[in-house]
């Protein structure tokens, strides 16, 4: 059993760092410009918003699965891919 959970962990990390390039890819097509920027930031931003939403005591994504961390990871990369926009898009 704990060898499917490390498993499911492992498809999860990939998962989230898939996600994370496709935003930051996005997002670097949109701003036309620092796109390593933005595929290092998106990546980051989808690994980091699990870890920061359970370290605020959400824990709804330990119920949800692997689709529901997915889409919280999405949106977060997409949050902070807005705000480096707005810091570093416009110069």
């Amino acid at each position: 059993m704990e060898a499917l959970l490390d498993a499911i962990g492992a498809v999860a990390l990939i998962l989230l760092i898939l996600i994370g390039l496709g935003a930051g890819y996005l997002a670097g097509k949109i701003a036309g410009r620092h796109k390593p920027l933005y595929l290092v930031v998106g990546v980051v931003a989808a690994i980091a918003t699990p870890f920061l939403l359970a370290a605020l005591g959400i824990g709804v994504l330990a119920a949800g699965g692997v689709i529901l961390l997915v889409l919280v990871s999405a949106a977060g990369a997409l949050v902070v891919l807005a705000l480096v926009w707005a810091i570093f898009g416009r110069g």
